[in-house]
């Protein structure tokens, strides 16, 4: 059915104002997003009239963005019969399921996107196609697919010169997203969603947060990898736009000044056969922020947050370098423990007993003994304790739900439920790089072994458990050699990457600030090096050690075995601590690195060649980490 075209359109500033407003309660209905790594996949229950799918008639065009009353009690409205492709629109067309309503106005420049909440409808987001120039009125629409489990429209619109792009929207029984595709002439799609934060989620270090008050450029592109998130409100709902594969980098468009800045929306292109899919996660404090203050260091902060639902929470803490932190929150239990979950879902207790003290003690290579600084109390209540050594945070610190526990009510989403969802496990698990985030362990810890051998030792032992005293060298030099094998990778990674950004300077002479700074936080590492150099020794150095207690202590029972015992599984606990360290260091300076190429294009788009090079270098040294690498603090 082709419209009556209309000059009219929608002004950015009404958008803003319905984008903007409006709390969300919790949602309802249920979708069963299981877990990633066991096979579990999203489900819903059987349609009837309330969960189906449904298309409408308006019946009359509005020339308005729809009220909240008009979305949800739709009066007047004509339902088009389920498999009825062919009808005859009298007004603006919407597809509606219990979550999401997607409005397509005759007057409208793009798909208008509200969540569906037990106290109304609220507008999130404006989908607007791009092919050259991005349309500015709908001209046609045609209904694709009409059963209770799926709906799709083909929109067509026309564009400022003329021309014509056709977008396919598809929305699902129960589903909080909607998945778009590009048809004739479209290329990309814009997502109006005006919001301060953005944040593209790391899985393998620190996300990046943009904050549209600490960036002064009119736009700017940020690296693509698949998925985006738009912090929407003072924390009622988040908007994550997800596309795959990945195509170019994406656009942001700013406006306004000073506390009133704002990321007004994000561009986004299609790869070939590729889809981008919008959601909507909603629920009072979906997301919190919280300002750290200088004076806020180990004090204790009760947000007056409470989580909505059980979840792998995430904080992106500022640093004072205004780089990213990010950190997990830990969970108290109804008997007052407190469990750090792993990434996937597990509580990581075995295998890092050094880590997990009483209550909220930790110990980590690079920041020592610390008291773990964001945690989940029983009641639900959030709570933050800013470091004060090592690392200071200064800034807003963001919380959101990343991925979920257990405990994760069915019916409630996370980031990477919404990944499970819209790609399906074989891309998911490619996106996550479920491989790469496996950690590695190889032979015992020296503390560990230490505490073996001076213990057989001690109690004159060494003859009746001579087999262990063997199997315990074995194993300490095999976990010393796996450790010294990723400091040497990581070394080899620095010297590699110092020399490649050296050669991008003749290419790039208006780039030499950007890749001086990036290589002097590259060269870190062999400043961390040096400092350890007498510490860890050599791997030769290490070998002997072993090698003079199998030939002087193994079976030596005279009355000072204990002292000889001691003196060599000392000087191997001194080389494991000092390779402990340094490869937490040579880690976490990967990591800064990753993180300052994102932020480098942020800054200056004519740096993105590079800074996709940086992070694709850094993701391949940061894969299958030792668990001394602290690689989730």
């Amino acid at each position: 059915m082709t419209f009556v075209p209309t000059k009219e359109r929608t002004p950015l500033s009404a958008l803003r104002a319905h984008l903007t407003a409006a709390s969300s309660p919790p949602w309802g209905g249920l979708l069963a997003v299981l877990f990633l790594l066991h096979g579990w996949s999203p489900s819903v229950a059987k349609a009837d009239e309330t969960t189906a799918v449904r298309v409408f008639d308006t019946r009359a065009t509005s020339r308005v963005l729809l009220s909240s009353d008009a979305v949800c009690n739709h009066r007047n409205w004509t339902l088009v019969p389920e498999d009825t492709t062919a009808h005859k629109f009298k007004g603006d067309l919407v597809l509606l399921n219990r979550k999401l309503a997607i409005v397509l106005r005759r007057s409208g420049r793009g798909a208008e996107v509200y969540s569906l909440e037990s106290n109304g409808a609220t507008l999130r987001a404006e989908l607007v196609a791009l092919g050259g120039d991005p349309s500015t009125r709908l001209f046609a629409v045609k209904i694709v697919e009409n059963t209770a489990d799926t709906a799709s429209v083909d929109a067509t619109y026309k564009t400022s010169k003329g021309g014509r792009l056709t977008l396919g929207y598809e929305l699902k029984q129960g589903q909080v997203f909607v998945q778009t595709q590009p048809r004739s002439g479209a290329t990309g799609l814009q997502v109006n969603a005006p919001c301060r934060f953005a944040v593209l989620p790391d899985f393998f270090a620190d996300d990046m947060v943009v904050d549209a008050t600490q960036l002064m450029v009119p736009q700017t592109e940020l690296p693509s990898e698949n998925f985006l998130l738009h912090m929407l409100g003072d924390g009622e709902a988040i908007l994550m736009a997800e596309w795959y594969p990945a195509k170019d980098d994406v656009r942001i468009m700013l406006s306004g000044q000073q506390q009133d800045r704002r990321i007004t929306g994000s561009e986004i292109h299609y790869a070939p056969d590729g889809k981008i899919c919008v959601a909507v996660l909603s629920a009072p404090g979906i997301w919190h922020r919280r300002d750290i203050l200088p004076g806020d260091a180990d004090r204790i902060l009760h947000l007056g947050w409470k989580a909505p639902y059980a979840a792998h929470w995430r904080v992106d803490w500022q640093r004072d370098d205004k780089l990213t932190d990010s950190w997990e929150m830990l969970t108290q239990k109804p008997d007052g423990e407190y469990v750090k979950h792993g990434w996937y879902g597990q509580p990581e207790s075995f295998g890092n007993i050094d880590w997990l003290k009483d209550g909220r003690q930790r110990w980590t290579t690079v920041l020592g003994s610390f008291l773990y600084p964001c945690w989940v109390d029983k009641n639900g209540e959030g709570y933050l304790q800013p470091l004060k050594e090592r690392v200071r945070f200064e800034g807003p610190a963001l919380i959101y739900p990343i991925n979920r526990l257990e405990a994760t009510p069915l019916e409630q989403f996370t980031v990477v439920d919404i990944m499970r969802a819209t790609m399906g496990v074989g891309p998911c698990e490619y996106i996550l790089d479920v491989e790469g985030q496996k950690k590695t362990f190889q032979g015992r810890p020296t503390c560990a072994s230490r505490t073996i051998l001076d213990n057989i030792y001690a109690s004159k032992a060494q003859k009746e458990k001579r087999e262990e005293v063997q199997r315990t060298l074995d194993e300490v030099i095999a976990f010393v050699r796996h450790i010294r094998g990723r400091i040497d990778d990581y070394a080899a990674f620095g010297h590699e990457m110092a020399a490649w950004l050296e050669q991008q300077k003749p290419a790039h002479p208006e780039l030499t600030g950007i890749l001086d700074d990036m290589q002097d936080t590259t060269r870190k590492m062999d400043g961390f090096v040096d400092r350890r150099k007498e510490g860890i020794k050599t791997p030769e150095y290490a070998t002997q050690l072993v090698n003079d207690f199998r030939s002087a202590v193994v079976d030596f029972e005279g009355e000072d075995a204990l002292i000889k015992c001691k003196k060599i599984t000392a000087a191997l606990v001194d080389i494991g601590g000092n390779q402990d360290e340094l490869v937490g260091e040579c880690r976490m300076v990967v990591k800064i690195l990753r993180q300052k190429a994102a932020m480098a294009m942020a800054g200056d788009p004519r740096t993105a060649s590079i800074a996709r090079e940086v992070r694709r270098r850094t993701q391949q040294m940061l894969r299958n980490p030792t668990s001394y690498e602290a690689p989730r603090h």
